[in-house]
């Protein structure tokens, strides 16, 4: 295929490691964003075209001559996207296994009532729902995570951190987009894409130690209660980076997935998570 594939939200982090990805393979795109000067920053090629997701005229004229389009916003726009684009285009859109979660929020009911659009459109396409995403530049994940160990010993977790969960690359969600968008799709389709294998919290917090070259640090198991209440202060200390309560109860459940749609399906086979928190934690290469 040679036609353009046009990238909603080719400004964000998951839009801009795709869009680096294809213009390395000399595949042509048209970055659709809501903010052009936020996409001429990114200091790559190609004239972006302005579009509001909430405005639908605009969204239909950026979309207008579409034949595949990749979403990386967020997947509640997903209603809005499949009424703009036309009827022939293919969708690969990016959800979140949020949907999953114990304790429902407006991110996963968002996730959920997008996924639901699609699934009911008939289009052609399908909604990919990556875990919890690190590795990307400026990702607040794993870097933000870092930056805690720095300033804290001892880390206290609820259970202990004995609680499961699977992330992925961003060098993986980006091969997972393009594996979807060079597939034939007989309809609508959702899966989830995540890491090969899932890992304690616990296990998580020392491997991303041990990655940033830190020591490290003494875990403690502690009630999820005065952690929640806790993690409302640290949006006003300026020394710690901000943890929303959320966060600490999302911590109290198992994000683990089966990932063999993603491996049979397209054919994609994560790295494991050292490998991953190396490429993360790796000096930048100074140019010649």
């Amino acid at each position: 295929m040679t036609d353009p594939i046009h990238v909603i939200g080719a400004s964000g982090r998951s839009g801009l490691a795709l869009c680096r990805s294809l213009l390395a393979a000399a595949m042509p795109l048209v970055p659709v964003v809501r903010t052009p000067a936020k996409w001429r920053q990114s200091e790559l090629p190609g004239n972006p075209r302005q579009a509001d997701l909430g405005a639908p005229d605009a969204l239909r004229a950026a979309l207008g001559d579409a034949s595949r389009i990749v979403c990386c916003a967020h997947a509640r726009h997903a209603p809005a996207i499949i009424a703009a684009a036309p009827a022939s285009a293919m969708l690969v859109l990016l959800g979140s296994t949020r949907k999953f979660t114990r304790w429902p929020d407006a991110h996963g009911n968002g996730v959920a009532a997008g996924e639901a659009a699609l699934l009911a459109s008939g289009r052609n396409g399908v909604m990919l729902h990556p875990t919890m995403i690190y590795g990307a530049q400026g990702e607040n994940n794993v870097q933000r995570l870092a930056a805690l160990l720095r300033r804290l010993p001892v880390l206290p977790l609820p259970g202990g951190g004995r609680f499961l969960l699977q992330p992925i690359h961003q060098d993986d969600v980006t091969r997972c987009i393009r594996a979807a968008l060079a597939r034939r799709w007989d309809g609508p389709s959702s899966l989830v894409i995540a890491g090969p294998e899932a890992v304690r919290y616990a296990d998580f917090v020392r491997a991303v130690a041990a990655a940033a070259g830190l020591r490290q640090p003494l875990i403690l198991r502690f009630p999820a209660a005065p952690l929640i209440l806790a993690a409302r202060i640290t949006r006003h200390l300026p020394t710690l980076p901000t943890v929303q309560p959320e966060e600490i109860r999302r911590l109290l459940e198992d994000k683990a997935f089966r990932i063999d749609a993603m491996r049979d399906l397209l054919g994609v086979e994560p790295v494991p998570l050292a490998k991953g928190l190396a490429l993360t934690f790796a000096p930048p290469q100074q140019s010649s």
